[in-house]
């Protein structure tokens, strides 16, 4: 389950991250021509987490029905109000947010994003905290719409929105040679200026 996120863990660092990223690509690179490093951002995916998906994904781990019901306490009973000058709403219900701060955010948001993984053999995901890269080899290249369009339906499930704006791809190579054939941009592709 851990094996891909690489935040909020004792073991788990940005420099963990990037030497399996470049192990994972370096690994590729010797038997392939290239590999797509494509690049995901999540915009305020903790914000945005929902605590009905959380609890549903919670119910499938192997954990006692005590510690479930005071995680389910702890987020369930959670209201907020706004202040303006003089001025108090009255207490409306959080239903989503993982209490960014709390020692239960990170242990929560990495729940509730276990199960964005890779759909086609081969290509596999190495997350940190709301950053996913998909890294796809060059004989996959023809999966990526299938892979764009299962993290588009994970997002949706999810209460997630992908940042497009930050979100890019790198075709990476050992070394850049004229025979080198790089798959055509997707349909409806405009380079960015």
């Amino acid at each position: 389950m851990l094996s891909d996120q690489f935040a909020f863990r004792p073991t788990g660092s940005t420099t963990a991250a990037l030497v399996s990223l470049v192990d994972r690509v370096t690994s590729i690179l010797s038997t392939q021509p290239y590999v797509h490093l494509i690049a995901l951002d999540f915009s305020k995916a903790f914000d945005v987490a929902r605590h009905h998906t959380l609890f549903d994904k919670l119910c499938a781990l192997p954990i006692s029905d005590q510690i479930y019901s005071w995680l389910l306490d702890f987020f369930e009973a959670r209201t907020h109000k706004t202040k303006f000058a003089n001025q108090t709403s009255s207490a409306l219900s959080i239903n989503s947010s993982v209490v960014q701060g709390s020692a239960l955010g990170p242990p929560m948001f990495i729940i509730s994003t276990w199960d964005l993984k890779a759909v086609t053999p081969g290509n596999s995901f190495f997350k940190y905290a709301d950053d996913a890269s998909l890294v796809v080899p060059a004989s996959n290249s023809s999966t990526i719409a299938t892979e764009l369009a299962n993290v588009a339906e994970w997002s949706r499930m999810n209460n997630q929105t992908l940042n497009i704006t930050k979100s890019s791809e790198l075709i990476i190579s050992l070394r850049w040679t004229r025979g080198l054939g790089l798959p055509p941009p997707p349909a409806g592709y405009t380079p960015s200026q």
